[in-house]
């Protein structure tokens, strides 16, 4: 997903970026009003209301004016005035700072699942069969890698055709491991993206979390220890 991002908060809007980046969004930022409305369309914007050349409810007031780009505000303002102004001048949503991470994608994604409702796993069967005919959860949105299902709307997770149960924490790791499964992750990144950006505490708490998830997933999925480095998930077709 293309996303435009709008924030003249130089550190913000580079630890955004990149941490956008690691969860596959492509990411173009601009700090001022005037950039933003002359930037090219993109998905999705994530806008600061306190810009330097005015206020960001402007920009937010225009951009929905010319379509229907979901828009998600970004402010340190808290007061609820603010943002049910911002809301009616046609923002989808509003996230005030401080923030996590995490909580951001998780807004992004709730912004796009309900700007385009009924979008399922591209190819996900509709009579709850796969291709070789085995039985499958037919839920709509769900992201399949092999015989492991993740739903992310409704944060389950399939194991073949039953339902495996785990924690937010689990499943948030499990989530982000598969947003690139095969692909070798740092354990750093891996704290960054499930724990925040802020989380100071032992990293021996994402051992025990990738053991729970290997008990738990079987031979569905493997996940795969590089040491030294940190994981990658390799499913089983």
């Amino acid at each position: 997903m293309h996303v435009l991002l709008v924030e003249d908060d130089e550190p913000l809007a580079e630890a955004l970026r990149d941490g956008l980046g690691r969860f596959g969004y492509r990411v173009d930022w601009v700090g001022t009003g005037r950039a933003a409305l002359a930037a090219a369309p993109a998905e999705m914007v994530l806008l600061d209301l306190g810009l330097p050349d005015g206020d960001g409810l402007d920009v937010c007031r225009t951009l929905r004016g010319r379509g229907d780009v979901p828009i998600i505000v970004i402010s340190g303002r808290t007061d609820e005035t603010e943002r049910i102004v911002g809301l009616e001048m046609g923002a989808d949503d509003y996230v005030t700072k401080p923030f996590g991470l995490r909580e951001v994608v998780a807004r992004m994604r709730a912004v796009a699942r309900r700007a385009r409702p009924g979008d399922g796993w591209p190819g996900a069967p509709e009579s709850g069969q796969d291709g070789n005919g085995a039985g499958r959860p037919a839920v709509p949105g769900l992201d399949r890698h092999g015989r492991l299902g993740i739903d992310r709307r409704a944060r389950r997770v399939y194991a073949d055709d039953r339902e495996v149960t785990v924690t937010p924490k689990e499943y948030d790791l499990l989530a982000y491991l598969a947003e690139d499964d095969g692909a070798l992750l740092t354990r750093e990144s891996i704290m960054r993206a499930v724990w925040d950006a802020n989380w100071f505490g032992p990293t021996k708490t994402l051992d025990a979390h990738v053991g729970a998830l290997r008990r738990k997933l079987g031979e569905v999925a493997r996940i795969e220890t590089v040491r030294g480095v940190g994981f990658r998930l390799v499913v089983t077709p």
